[in-house]
């Protein structure tokens, strides 16, 4: 091996050393089918390169985060969302002096399951796959990455190491009670069969680095969404004066630059509340591992608590902002109508799909014959398969293909 290998074995892409408590590539668990790993590469940097060459990733370009992709161009995709949290991963990671290169693997892969059509296309799905086991966006992540992408001769999934995997499965925390199997706790499908051969340890925590990625999650989508809100006039600033957290720092801001112009001012206040809530997050987490002193990553998912967290103050400041966007941006009438549009999407595709196999595409109708065990269950999973993969745009156009009578004629 390299040294240049070794090198990035001990230390951040950056030369910083890791912190006792972070993930090494050498002390990986692996992957499922072993692999001759790179010599340039860590395994954890392989994970993410494979994820970013995926064809689940390039999809969340033309998926809703909030608002659908024709209702304007400024707006947040699955996949802008997606390189945000990346990008405040890696700098928490690095403050903290974890595994950087884990960490955004873990935040690159979190939202790769999502439907079409934002949470609606998920409710939707999880309300017509009621009797085949339900839809839920994280457990199809993990169906992606283990079953649904076929790129490699020997295996299908992309083969990712266990600890990138674990941060996509427990990266919200435990799923089970300790001695509770992944069956009785009624959890999703592919978690369920899966930890027949990973081994999850569903009943602790994620490693430090996939803590960090489900944070810097709720950082990115708290603060873009206020962006987005505002410039699509579902709300204004001076709306968000009835919310302490974003209140306080437009008096900050005022008291630094004096009267600013209406989007600078907004750019502003985005930037300020990320830098706020991410010092929150490093100070709260320092005191956490200060108290709970972890010398390896297994402390960390033994811990009896998340290290990764707000502090109770903030967490209270962003309950009320997260009620705010509630009321006044996904329940906003205009977006909900847009939604209840894209909602009657998914139902006729699935119903037109469950009912009549044959307007499939042919690879899909295949996968049918081939993997549904001649079941609906198995029929069903499939289909759902193939709608969650769709882009907004595709899910629309398909719509037409189907329904309308003279689409092609024109």
């Amino acid at each position: 091996m390299s040294n240049l290998a070794l090198d990035n074995q001990s230390y951040n892409y950056c030369g910083m050393p890791l912190a006792d408590f972070a993930c090494r590539p050498e002390e990986t668990k692996g992957r499922l089918y072993e692999e001759k790993e790179s010599r340039y590469r860590t395994c954890f940097q392989r994970d993410r390169d494979r994820i970013i060459h995926s064809g689940g990733f390039r999809r969340l370009k033309n998926k809703t985060q909030v608002f659908v992709y024709h209702q304007g161009h400024n707006y947040r995709t699955r996949l802008t969302h997606t390189l945000e949290v990346s990008q405040i991963t890696r700098s928490m990671a690095r403050a903290l002096m974890v595994n950087e290169d884990l960490a955004e693997t873990v935040a690159l892969a979190h939202d790769l399951g999502h439907p079409p059509f934002a949470h609606a296309g998920e409710d939707v799905l999880n309300e017509l796959m009621k009797e085949y086991g339900g839809f839920d966006h994280n457990d199809q992540s993990l169906r992606i990455l283990t079953f649904l992408e076929r790129k490699y001769p020997k295996f299908q999934g992309l083969n990712l190491t266990w600890e990138t995997l674990e941060g996509v499965v427990k990266h919200n925390g435990p799923l089970t009670k300790k001695r509770q199997s992944a069956k009785d706790a009624g959890l999703p499908i592919t978690i369920t069969q899966t930890d027949e051969t990973n081994h999850w340890r569903l009943n602790e925590y994620a490693s430090i680095e996939a803590q960090i990625a489900a944070l810097a999650d709720d950082i990115a989508y708290n603060s873009h969404d206020v962006e987005d809100g505002i410039f699509a006039g579902l709300f204004t600033l001076k709306d968000l004066a009835d919310v302490p957290f974003v209140a306080g720092i437009l008096d900050n801001i005022e008291k630094e630059h004096g009267t600013l112009e209406h989007d600078m001012l907004i750019y502003q206040l985005i930037r300020d509340m990320i830098g706020e809530l991410v010092q929150d997050v490093l100070n709260e987490t320092h005191s956490r591992l200060k108290e709970l002193g972890p010398s390896t990553s297994n402390d960390i998912r033994l811990a009896s608590r998340a290290m990764v967290a707000f502090s109770n103050d903030m967490h209270k400041k962003v309950s009320v902002l997260r009620d705010f966007l509630w009321n006044r941006m996904y329940k906003h009438y205009t977006v909900c109508r847009s939604m209840a549009k894209c909602t009657r999407i998914i139902k006729d595709l699935y119903s037109e799909f469950f009912n009549n196999h044959e307007v499939l595409p042919t690879k899909w109708q295949e996968r049918i014959a081939n993997e549904g065990d001649g079941t609906d269950t198995g029929a069903a999973r499939i289909i759902a398969d193939y709608i969650a993969s769709m882009t907004d745009h595709y899910a629309i156009k398909e719509h037409e293909r189907i329904f309308e009578a003279y689409w092609d004629l024109r």
